[in-house]
């Protein structure tokens, strides 16, 4: 019933699009007025949660460790899984960062036929995750070419790196096909398996769903319906300069790819999608565990009335002589 409806809402939004950049009264609203909108709640929402996070107390230090800690100098530590310094605090965020280094050694546990627990490697689940984002991050990069102006030279060079691999015109993206075959693998996964399935809320089909959407209608509207690309670098180029001219040539299929990415946008700070802003303020990654080091102190704290076990001893004597229960002090 999740993915059903999920794909139903993102099914909707497509047509939605569709029928704003098809009738021509709504090509302004849906042209100009969404994105705007779309960004203003994505920067909005994207300040609150890390104000939020930010400022919730972390008492105490509580990293997440998987190798021996800093104790005496002849026992030999791990200065990536368990690091002491900022420096190797640094280390191990980069490999989570880039690399998703807690997911490659991921493993997952099952009973088996015979009644034995076996453990196995989840590699698949890591390079499907690593192709998405990495694909992601360099489709969201060409894009600034249509933003930018003049383009960086280093946008370009990825360009031209992202389509070596030319097959005709237009030039074929790596990254295209990639995402594609990220996302297909991804929802399959979580489709197929039957404890990630029962784990599974309607946002987190929806999120998958979306991002195909996007990545769908961007595909077809490069390589099979075709459109301006001087008409829609004069729209991004109007967003941000605050002067937008909604192009007269861009067709249907280019408002579906706007409205899909204006809906993602918004939901983004809302959603699990959060996780790319919250790996930077987790404390079970980015703090060193020098508990052994450093004696780390509660800065919360504040003085509260004692009643210690003397002053109680004292209240009740009395009572505890009556009962027969021994005292500190005759």
């Amino acid at each position: 019933m999740y993915i059903w409806h999920s794909l139903a809402a993102v099914i909707a939004l497509a047509a939605l699009g569709y029928l704003g950049g098809s009738v021509g009264a709504l090509r302004t609203p849906f042209g100009i007025i969404l994105p705007y909108a779309a960004i203003t709640v994505f920067l909005a929402g994207l300040a609150w949660r890390v104000i939020r996070w930010a400022r919730s107390p972390v008492p105490f230090r509580i990293p997440t460790t998987c190798g021996q800690q800093r104790s005496l100098a002849w026992i030999r530590c791990n200065r990536l899984d368990n690091p002491h310094t900022t420096l190797g605090v640094l280390g191990r965020m980069a490999l989570e960062i880039l690399l998703f280094r807690s997911l490659f050694r991921n493993t997952s546990a099952e009973i088996g036929a015979d009644q034995r627990l076996t453990h196995s490697e989840q590699k698949f689940l890591w390079l499907g995750a690593l192709a998405f984002h990495w694909s992601f991050l360099v489709i969201f990069l060409r894009h600034l070419r249509f933003f930018l102006d003049p383009v960086p030279g280093c946008v370009m060079a990825l360009h031209r790196l992202d389509g070596f691999f030319q097959i005709g015109a237009p030039v074929l993206y790596a990254t295209d096909v990639v995402i594609l075959v990220a996302l297909a693998y991804l929802l399959w996964r979580r489709i197929k398996d039957a404890r990630v399935r029962y784990i599974s809320l309607a946002s987190d089909y929806f999120a998958l769903f979306l991002l195909a959407g996007v990545a769908v209608a961007g595909v077809l509207m490069r390589y099979l319906t075709k459109v301006d690309i001087l008409e829609i670098k004069r729209l991004a180029m109007g967003l941000v300069t605050f002067t937008p001219v909604v192009p007269d040539r861009a067709g249907p299929l280019f408002f579906v790819h706007l409205l899909l990415v204006s809906a993602l946008l918004a939901w983004f700070p809302f959603s699990k999608l959060m996780h790319m802003a919250g790996v930077f303020l987790s404390p079970t990654r980015n703090l060193a565990n020098n508990n052994r080091m450093k004696r780390h102190i509660n800065p919360w704290n504040y003085p509260v009335p004692l009643h210690t076990y003397e002053e109680w001893e004292h209240e009740f004597r009395d009572k505890m002589v009556a009962a027969g229960l021994p005292l500190d002090k005759e």
